[in-house]
């Protein structure tokens, strides 16, 4: 695997750690900020809206430019608005930064898939994906939890400065080690949205929002589900995202292994697993070993199906 992956394994890692140390931090935020958990709960909806909007946008704006200089943009605004949310004064503005923050982390992986997909023969581009996507799965098992303790012992704030500074960090790596390739011939935004005439790339889409949908929608309020439903208390929830993580991280490198054999029963396998993962939380999270071990299945059946689902729309 090129060494350029580690690079863009960097970038992951703040953008995966961002979107889910929010999972862990939301009664210290609302606390600080002086709101109801699900109030606070907004933090995670304001940033998953940024990606909604950032995405499709961002990549089409800068379709002519070269995919380097499209991915130091992104991780420049990622590094720059995760900063500004350490200093902000209330709960509102810091909901507006976290929909600054999201705005490049689609295109991110968008065009960070594409790149890991060129560098490597076309027999193991889900692996080079998944190599990629590794970043997002091992912030889940050090830069969450570590971000977690960080907010409940110092403060929230310090959070995102530590993910100002893994930006950072992506941000020179990226400049250092990813090749610069031409800009894309005949690109622009015209073809960009070409691509949504085929039936085939909506099909892809809805497996991604509805097959994740319930991923995020269980994981999002996994605090305070495994604090007051499974009984752990709150010093416990560190040890807990990590183990989610360890289990993202197991399926998204298996998912990139088996995507390269099989595509598509690698997909079905991976998807009625996450189904009925989801469908027996609702009766193990009331007990605290069950309820372990379902998050852990989870993060290995959903994060599986990441690496399987991104060669399928790049196919």
């Amino acid at each position: 695997m090129p060494l350029a992956l580690l690079a863009l394994a960097v970038g992951a890692f703040g953008l995966g750690t961002t979107e889910f140390v929010m999972m862990g931090l939301l009664p210290e935020i609302a606390a600080g900020n002086e709101v109801s958990i699900p109030t606070a709960g907004h933090l995670i909806s304001g940033y998953a809206l940024g990606v909604v909007i950032g995405a499709p946008a961002l990549t089409a704006v800068g379709a002519r430019l070269p995919r380097k200089t499209m991915l130091l943009g992104t991780m420049a605004l990622f590094t720059a608005s995760n900063l500004v949310s350490a200093l902000a004064p209330n709960h509102e503005t810091l909901l507006a930064t976290r929909v600054l923050a999201g705005l490049p982390h689609g295109t991110f992986f968008g065009v960070g898939a594409v790149v890991a997909a060129s560098l490597v023969a076309r027999e193991h581009r889900a692996k080079a994906v998944s190599m990629m996507f590794a970043g997002l799965t091992l912030a889940n098992v050090v830069g969450v939890p570590l971000g977690t303790l960080l907010g409940q012992q110092v403060g929230w704030r310090w959070t995102f400065v530590m993910v100002g500074l893994v930006g950072a960090a992506a941000l020179v790596s990226v400049a250092a080690l990813v090749p610069r390739q031409p800009a894309p011939r005949d690109a622009g935004m015209r073809r960009e949205l070409g691509a949504f005439r085929r039936p085939q790339v909506w099909l892809a889409l809805g497996i991604v929002t509805f097959g994740f949908g319930g991923t995020f929608a269980c994981f999002s309020y996994i605090t305070p589900m495994m604090t007051d439903v499974a009984g752990y208390d709150a010093g416990s929830v560190t040890w807990l995202l990590a183990l989610f993580g360890v289990g993202m991280t197991i399926g998204n490198l298996l998912g990139g292994r088996l995507a390269d054999r099989a595509l598509m029963p690698s997909l079905y396998g991976f998807l009625a697993g996450l189904a009925l993962m989801l469908g027996l939380f609702a009766f193990t999270a009331h007990d605290k070993v069950l309820a372990a071990a379902t998050i852990f299945l989870i993060g290995v059946t959903g994060f599986a199906a990441g690496p399987t689902v991104q060669t399928l729309i790049l196919d």
